[in-house]
């Protein structure tokens, strides 16, 4: 879905802007150029870094070694 009518951006963008580290709208408009023109994008986007910050932090799994029966 675009998100940024004028720059032609979409949320995927924008997600993938905060999973690379962009962590406040100021750097997701940095780095897409999302809200930089009109700006009436900038509550979805502060919307989209918002529930970055209120997911979970993704699971990792810990991998034991293991073992070869030679």
């Amino acid at each position: 879905m675009y998100v940024c009518l004028c720059m032609g951006v979409c949320d995927r963008e924008i997600r993938e802007a905060i999973n690379e580290g962009a962590c406040s709208v100021a750097e997701v408009m940095e780095c897409t150029g999302a809200g930089t023109r009109c700006g009436s994008c900038e509550p979805t986007i502060a919307k989209l870094v918002g529930d970055r910050e209120a997911a979970p932090a993704p699971r990792r799994l810990v991998m034991a070694p293991v073992s070869s029966a030679a």
